[in-house]
């Protein structure tokens, strides 16, 4: 096993001591040695110009924007926390944020795209996500013991940001999830890997919904995430309102929201006319 450098320690340590989610540390960490490898040399003996260099290879190269600012967000935080190089970070620039209009499926196509998937298991994990507005790795971590039937909500654990909060349970969605215990009989994970050693990866998500767009000979690129941008602009569209706000962006950063308000919210998947019994 590869010994880890006093520098790659410290910076982990500082990263755990700010209770950054173990993904979060994972991808700075990454990326950082990246940066390193790039140059051949330890990060610490690099500077500002070196950084700016590698902004513009990555430029170059054509790497997403989501990649970019989290190198960006790496940098900045190994030199201006692990080395304490306060005069950095600032310097470190943000790429601009594209301004595209997410793909959003209308109600007809969220049940043909849905009746598509293959599996009992990745289908009624698809069609949680679509009905709550779950981003991949919430609806892979979701436990059995999150599903509240009396109070008709969902907790989430240790969402984006490390944040804890509650969701509507759709009346056809608990239905649909009962009928899919009884006939999978999941332990402490509601959807399982198929070894039950742990919940499904989050990317076995993304397969299912790139082979039902494949089976279906859909242009548009339909994503888990697709049916959370689905999700909030059908919300929208039928006027629901939480705390009086019609932004859910705005909505979801209230954790003090009350449940029962939640619990009393209509989701869009109640809308939808699905099988109760999914199909294998």
């Amino acid at each position: 096993m590869a010994q880890i450098s006093p520098l790659r320690q410290r910076m982990i340590e500082d990263l755990t001591i700010r209770n950054l989610s173990p993904e979060t540390q994972r991808s700075y960490v990454h990326h950082v040695a990246k940066f390193s490898r790039f140059f051949g040399r330890s990060p610490d003996q690099l500077g500002y110009e070196e950084v700016r260099a590698y902004q513009a290879h990555l430029v170059g190269r054509r790497v997403s924007w989501g990649a970019l600012n989290q190198t960006v967000c790496a940098l900045r935080f190994f030199y201006g926390v692990t080395l304490g190089r306060s005069d950095l970070p600032e310097r470190i620039a943000y790429a601009r944020t594209p301004r595209k209009l997410p793909i959003v499926l209308s109600a007809d196509e969220v049940v043909g795209f849905l009746q598509a998937v293959k599996g009992t298991r990745n289908r009624v994990a698809l069609m949680t996500t679509y009905a709550v507005g779950l981003r991949a790795a919430e609806a892979a971590r979701l436990q059995v013991t999150d599903i509240d039937s009396s109070r008709m909500i969902i907790r989430i654990e240790q969402g984006k940001g490390g944040k804890d909060r509650y969701v509507m349970l759709s009346p056809q969605l608990l239905e649909i999830l009962r009928v899919y215990w009884r006939l999978t009989k999941p332990g402490r994970w509601l959807f399982p890997r198929r070894d039950g050693r742990g919940p499904i990866h989050p990317q076995t998500l993304g397969i299912a919904c790139r082979a039902a767009c494949e089976f279906l000979g859909v242009e548009k690129r339909v994503t888990v995430h697709t049916l959370r941008h689905s999700f909030a602009t059908h919300l929208l569209e039928a006027g629901t309102v939480l705390l009086g706000h019609r932004s859910l962006a705005t909505t979801t950063l209230y954790a003090q929201v009350s449940t029962a308000v939640i619990g009393r919210t209509a989701s869009p998947f109640d809308q939808l006319r699905m099988e109760i019994t999914p199909p294998g």
